[in-house]
Parts: C-alpha cells; sequence; structure tokens
C-alpha cells in the first residue's frame, strides 16, 4: 500500500505543478443551450473573444480616445479665451456728486449736491491670447502622448494574448492528464478482472484479487479530483472570453509533431531584439513623451511670451431699479487693446519652484532611462533563457521517448506474466504507474515547449505564431528583420 499511495502521490504532484503556473489569465466565451453539441475553440478564437470581451481593455481604449481627442484638437491652443460678464453691484454707503444751475437772469451759478444711486451695472466683454514658442512643443507632447497611448493599450491586448494562450494549452495539458488517467484505470480495471479470473481457476490467492480491486477504487477520487480542476478551469476560462462559466465548449488540440529548434536562432541574443518587447517600447515612448514635457516646460520658463488682449466694458450709470436703460446718456463706455511682451524670471534660478520643476523631470527622466537599460538586460537574459529552454526540452522529450517505450514494453511483459501466474499484481500496478508517469512527463515537456514559444515571441515583440504554426516551431530567417 505505500507504493500505491507514493505512486498516487507523485501523479497528483506532476498534475498541480503543471497547473498552477497558468491559472490567472484567461476564459471563455459563448454560451450552448441544451442537446446542442459543444462550442469548438481554437485558440485564435479564444484570443479573440477575450479581447472584446475584457472590461479592462475597454476602459483602456476609452483613455485612449481621450488623449487622441487632445492630440487631434491641438489647434484649440491658438483660440483666443473669450469671457463675458455682467454685474449688478450696490455700494454699502449712497455716494455723493456735486451738480450746478446756471440762471441766466441775473448770471448766476447756484451748487447744489446730486445723491448717486447705491445700485450699479457693469458689462464687459474680455479676449485674450498668450503665444510662446512653448506651444509648439506643447503640440508634440500631446502627440508622443497619444502614440504612447497606442502602445500601451498593445501591451495590455499581448499580455491577455499571452495569458490566454498559455491557458488554453494549461487545459488542454490537464485533458490530456485525465486521458492517460483513465487509460491507467481501464488498466487497473482489467487487472482485476484477470486477478479475479485467476482466482476463481486457483493460479492466484485471494488477497491478490483484492489488491487489484483496492488499486482500482483508489483510482476513482484521483480522476474526480482531476475532473473537478478542469471543470474549473474551464469555467474561469469561459468567463475570461466573455462566455457563462458552465458553457460546453471543446478546445481544438494542437499538433505537437516535428517540433525543433533552428541552427540561427542566436541572432535573436541581440540588443536590437530585446527592444522589440512591448513593455520596452512603451517604457520608450513614455520616455520620449517625458523628454517634450521638459523640453516644454524649459521653452516656457526661459523664453519671453506674448499676450495679446481686448476688452470692452460699459457701466449704467444711473439707478438700474428706475432709470432708462436704453438711454445712451446712461452709459459710460470703456475698453482697451492690449499687447504685452514678458517673461517668467523665476525659471532661471534653481532654487526656485520652476527650477526645481525643471530638475525635478531631468532626475524623473534619468530613472526612467536607467529602468530601461535594466529590461533591456532582463529582456536579452529573457531570450537566452528561453532559447536555452528550448534547446533543453527538445533534449528531454528524445530522453522521454525512449522512457515511454521502455515502459511500455515493461508493462506488456509485467501484464503477460501476471496473467500467466507468474507476477503480483503490484508489479503490474507498479509498471503501469511507471508508464503513465512517463507519458505524463512526455505531455509536461510538448506544453512546456509551446508556452516557452510563446513566451519568447512576447519576448523578441513579434505576433503570436509567428515562431510556432499550429504547434510547430518554424525557420526564423527573416523574421526579426521585418519587425
Amino acid at each position: 500500500m505505500s507504493c500505491l499511495k507514493k505512486g498516487l502521490f507523485i501523479f497528483t504532484v506532476l498534475l498541480l505543478v503543471n497547473a498552477s503556473g497558468l491559472f490567472s489569465q484567461a476564459e471563455q466565451n459563448m454560451q450552448n443551450g441544451g442537446g446542442q453539441p459543444p462550442l469548438r475553440i481554437t485558440p485564435d478564437m479564444a484570443v479573440d473573444m477575450a479581447i472584446t470581451n475584457n472590461l479592462l481593455l475597454q476602459q483602456a481604449e476609452i483613455g485612449l480616445d481621450i488623449t487622441r481627442r487632445r492630440a487631434d484638437y491641438y489647434w484649440n491652443q491658438f483660440i483666443p479665451s473669450v469671457t463675458v460678464s455682467g454685474t449688478l453691484a450696490r455700494q454699502n454707503w449712497a455716494g455723493t456728486t456735486q451738480a450746478f444751475n446756471i440762471i441766466p437772469i441775473p448770471p448766476y451759478i447756484n451748487p447744489y449736491t446730486i445723491t448717486l444711486p447705491q445700485w450699479n451695472m457693469l458689462g464687459n466683454i474680455n479676449v485674450s491670447l498668450d503665444l510662446s514658442i512653448a506651444l509648439v512643443e506643447g503640440i508634440r507632447s500631446l502627440r508622443l502622448d497619444y502614440q504612447a497611448g497606442i502602445l500601451s493599450l498593445d501591451r495590455a491586448r499581448l499580455q491577455m494574448e499571452q495569458g490566454i494562450r498559455k491557458m488554453y494549452n494549461s487545459i488542454l495539458l490537464l485533458e490530456a492528464n485525465a486521458a492517460l488517467l483513465r487509460d491507467s484505470f481501464a488498466n487497473a480495471q482489467r487487472q482485476a478482472a484477470i486477478a479475479e479470473a485467476n482466482f476463481q481457476a486457483g493460479m492466484t490467492p485471494r488477497l491478490t484479487m483484492l489488491q487489484a480491486q483496492v488499486q482500482v477504487e483508489n483510482l476513482r477520487p484521483t480522476m474526480n479530483d482531476l475532473e473537478s480542476t478542469i471543470t474549473n478551469l474551464k469555467g474561469t476560462f469561459a468567463l475570461m472570453i466573455g462566455l457563462p462559466f458552465d458553457a460546453e465548449m471543446e478546445l481544438v488540440t494542437l499538433s505537437m509533431d516535428d517540433m525543433y529548434i533552428p541552427d540561427d536562432l542566436s541572432e535573436f541574443i541581440t540588443h536590437s531584439a530585446a527592444m522589440h518587447k512591448p513593455d520596452i517600447m512603451e517604457l520608450q515612448a513614455n520616455i520620449n513623451a517625458l523628454n517634450s514635457r521638459r523640453q516644454a516646460l524649459f521653452i516656457q520658463t526661459h523664453t519671453p511670451f506674448l499676450r495679446l488682449g481686448w476688452s470692452l466694458s460699459s457701466t449704467f450709470m444711473g439707478n438700474p431699479f428706475g432709470d432708462n436703460w436704453f438711454r445712451y446718456n446712461n452709459w459710460r463706455a470703456g475698453g482697451n487693446l492690449q499687447i504685452t511682451i514678458g517673461m517668467s524670471l523665476n525659471g532661471l534660478f534653481g532654487f526656485t519652484r520652476e527650477g526645481q520643476q525643471l530638475r525635478d523631470m531631468d532626475a524623473n527622466i534619468q530613472i526612467q532611462n536607467i529602468r530601461l537599460a535594466q529590461m533591456i538586460r532582463e529582456t536579452e537574459l529573457e531570450i537566452f533563457t528561453k532559447i536555452n529552454s528550448l534547446q533543453n526540452i527538445l533534449t528531454t522529450m528524445e530522453i522521454q521517448r525512449s522512457a515511454v517505450e521502455l515502459a511500455e514494453l515493461s508493462y506488456r511483459l509485467t501484464e503477460d506474466a501476471f496473467r500467466a501466474g507468474m507476477q503480483d499484481n503490484q508489479a503490474v500496478y507498479n509498471a503501469n504507474l511507471a508508464l503513465m508517469q512517463a507519458e505524463l512527463q512526455l505531455l509536461t515537456q510538448h506544453f512546456n515547449f509551446l508556452n516557452d514559444v510563446i513566451d519568447l515571441e512576447y519576448s523578441l515583440g513579434i505576433p503570436f505564431g509567428t515562431l510556432s504554426s499550429n504547434g510547430q516551431l518554424i525557420q526564423l530567417n527573416g523574421v526579426h528583420n521585418e519587425n
């Protein structure tokens, strides 16, 4: 029994190891009514559905549209600012003014005092326009912000596609593992039947028959747990691509024949290859936009500006509640045209607020450039590691194929000996477990290969499927130059 528990434990651990790392980013999209065949899903279909139905991507698209409108309407900075206002005011104390009556016969002047209305009304129209060389750089900053937003959205889509494709492979691996386990269960049932027949014929003791039956029953919980894991993962996958969690779906199996690595892959372990990774391209665009904003601030604080202004004001001199508004003599007009040339001197000194803003932006740009250099180094190492991993997987797969062939031969010979009464049931079970583990290891290497290719395509910044077509790695000649 200890060997049985150990074998089941190893098998379960292998399943969990392969399922855990890919459990984060995907889900599925479509609904089938009862009685209808399952919806067949391909990797490309799953990616399209996930991108279409993802709410975070929709939110990012709205944000990008805001940035695009800013860039498209950059010319509105040259539209003058127009303000129209009307003011009704009441003085706290009534004012007075002197007036004179001229009496012609005999001629003399009779002064008297007039109390002014406490209420008065004022209308204003102000038009102003500020012109500066910094406006030109500001326009460029808007365009760079928009380009950075496009790259940010593209990176989010590519990361989602990467996760969806890897989760798709994870589900296929678990389904293949389940198929292996069902085969192992069928073998255990056949061995139990053989043990019962041998017991009836008096060739084996009753204990051997009971052990074979116990091994059959011990496999049932493992099968149920694996099926439950697959159901949960497919439910998560369905939700991510916009389908109900209980949608019936069938994932199209990928071909895994003739996997190989071209000899010219070394050309991709270069600085230029790393520069095409979406994360790096996004960071470069952000640095360019930051440099442009810094340049606009520098120009604004170190060059003069021209301000054009025009104003028109009119004050009602009478009582707005009693006098005639339409009498011309009751209004006093004012206003002026202004042309101002000026320059802020604060930016010329480093200790001022403007000077500190420039220094802070310089430091931030330096930090982002350091991040870029570090990201490029990490990507070069990532590409190098993935290529080595692919080569190692191919070597391991060749060894594992031989192990599967030996395990199959060992199992057949052991089962024949058990049928003849020359081996006990435990030997057959151990041979079956060894075969299942060998096949599982080979399957795992297949899917590790596919997932490493997906990661390599993302790191190189090339479309998914460029290095792999239907699960097969293809030649890379000219791929990098085209991108």
